[in-house]
C-alpha cells in the first residue's frame, strides 16, 4: 500500500487526508493501519515522529464513522489514554484534523484546569475521549465517565506512564473497562513491567516494530560538549550565539533548573520560556505558541516536553543535563530532525555525568563525537 487511498477509508477521512496533504503513510502505518482495520489488537513499538497517531487515529475513526450510534450522557465509545497534557492535546487536535467532516465528536480531558467544562462535555457523550490518568480518575469517580458503550482502548506512551509513576493509575482504569473490546498499546521501549501489562491487556496482538528500540535518528548530528558543571551557562550562551541555531529545544533535569536557565538567557536577550510540571497549563500552551511561531528561539524544558510535542522546526535540541535513564536521550533528540529534515543534538558532559554519557554510548550502540 503505497497511498492512503490504497486503503479504503471512510470517504470524509480521505477527503480530510487530502486537505492535510497527506499522501504517502508512512511505516508504522502502513503496517499498522490493515490489521487495525480488521478489528486486531496491537502491540506497536515506535518512537515519536514515526506516524503513530495517525497510525491508531485513521482506523479508530473508520470504525466509528461505520457504525454511527448514539453515545449515551457520560458514555465514550473509545478511550485514549495518554501520559501528558500536551500529547492529549496534540491528539485530540489530530483527531479533530482527520474526522472534521465525519460527526465524529470527541474531547480532551486533563488536570491543570477547570473540570466543569469537561463534565459538561461528558454529558452530552462523546464518541472518543482523549485523557491524561489523573484527570480521568476523577471524572470517573464522580461518575461522570462510564464505559458500557466502549469499543476500544489505546494506550499511548505506554513506557513514559511507567516513567512517570501513572501506571498504578492506568492499571486502575483499565479495571473499570468491558473486557471485550479492540486494545492497542504503543510503547517506545519496552520494559519488564509494559512487557507483563501488555501481556495481560491484549488478546493475540499484532506486533508492529518500526524502528529498533532506543535507535536513533540518522539523520542527527550528535555531539558531546566536556564542560565544568558550574560554566554550563556560560557555554550554552555561548553555543547560542551560533545564528544556525533557529529554533532550539534545551534539556535540563531539574524545573528549577529550567526557570534558572530562562532567567538568565532572558536576561542577556535571548528570547525564551520555561515549560515542566509546575507551569500552568495556560502558560505551558503559550510557551509551546510562541515557540512554534518563532516568538521565542530557545524553549528548555525537563522530561516532560521529550515525546509528545511535535514542532517541525527544532534545529537544535541541546541536553544541558544528561538524563538520568540512557533511553529519554533517544526522545530527547527525536524532537529534532522531524518530516525527514537533518538536526543536530549538543550535549553537555559534567564529570559527574562521565557514568550517564557511557550508558548512553550503550544504549545507542556508538562514540558521541566530542567537540
Amino acid at each position: 500500500m503505497k497511498n492512503f487511498k490504497d486503503m479504503n477509508l471512510n470517504s470524509n477521512i480521505q477527503s480530510a487526508l487530502d486537505l492535510a496533504g497527506y499522501v504517502k503513510p508512512t511505516p508504522i502505518q502502513m503496517q499498522a493501519i490493515p490489521h487495525l482495520l480488521e478489528g486486531r489488537d496491537l502491540l506497536g513499538i515506535a518512537q515519536t515522529g514515526t506516524g503513530k497517531t495517525a497510525a491508531f487515529a485513521l482506523p479508530l475513526l473508520n470504525r466509528l464513522a461505520a457504525n454511527k450510534i448514539k453515545t449515551k450522557a457520560d458514555r465514550t465509545r473509545a478511550l485514549i489514554l495518554t501520559p501528558t497534557r500536551e500529547l492529549a492535546s496534540q491528539i485530540h487536535n489530530s483527531i479533530r484534523t482527520y474526522g472534521k467532516a465525519g460527526g465524529i465528536y470527541s474531547s480532551v480531558v486533563f488536570g491543570g484546569v477547570g473540570i466543569g467544562k469537561q463534565v459538561q462535555a461528558m454529558a452530552n457523550g462523546v464518541d472518543i475521549l482523549v485523557a491524561t490518568p489523573g484527570r480521568l480518575l476523577d471524572l470517573m469517580s464522580n461518575g461522570h465517565v462510564r464505559y458500557d458503550q466502549l469499543e476500544v482502548f489505546i494506550l499511548d506512551e505506554a513506557d513514559r506512564m511507567l516513567d512517570m509513576g501513572f501506571i498504578n493509575d492506568v492499571k486502575k482504569i483499565i479495571s473499570y473497562l468491558p473486557p471485550i473490546r479492540q486494545t492497542l498499546l504503543f510503547s517506545a521501549t519496552m520494559p519488564n513491567d509494559i512487557a507483563r501489562l501488555a501481556g495481560t491487556l491484549l488478546t493475540n496482538p499484532v506486533r508492529v516494530e518500526v524502528t529498533p528500540e532506543s535507535s536513533t535518528v540518522e539523520k542527527i548530528s550528535q555531539s558531546i560538549i566536556h564542560v565544568i558543571k558550574e560554566r554550563k551557562i556560560f557555554v550554552l550562551e555561548e553555543v547560542l550565539q551560533n545564528k544556525e541555531i533557529e529554533c532550539a529545544l534545551v534539556f535540563t533535569r531539574t524545573k528549577h533548573g529550567a526557570d534558572k536557565v530562562v532567567k538568565h538567557l532572558q536576561r542577556i536577550g535571548i528570547l525564551s520560556a520555561a515549560i515542566h510540571g509546575n507551569k500552568s497549563q495556560n502558560a505551558r500552551e503559550k510557551a509551546l505558541l510562541d515557540f512554534r511561531k518563532g516568538v521565542i528561539r530557545v524553549l528548555v524544558a525537563t522530561d516532560i516536553a521529550a515525546r509528545g510535542i511535535d514542532v517541525p522546526g527544532i534545529t537544535h535540541v541541546i541536553n544541558y543535563n544528561l538524563p538520568e535513564e540512557p533511553e529519554s536521550y533517544v526522545h530527547r533528540i527525536g524532537r529534532t530532525a522531524r518530516a525527514g529534515k537533518e538536526g543536530v543534538a549538543i550535549s553537555f558532559c559534567a564529570d559527574d555525568e562521565i557514568k550517564l554519557l557511557r550508558q548512553i554510548e550503550k544504549v545507542i550502540g556508538k562514540k558521541i563525537p566530542v567537540i
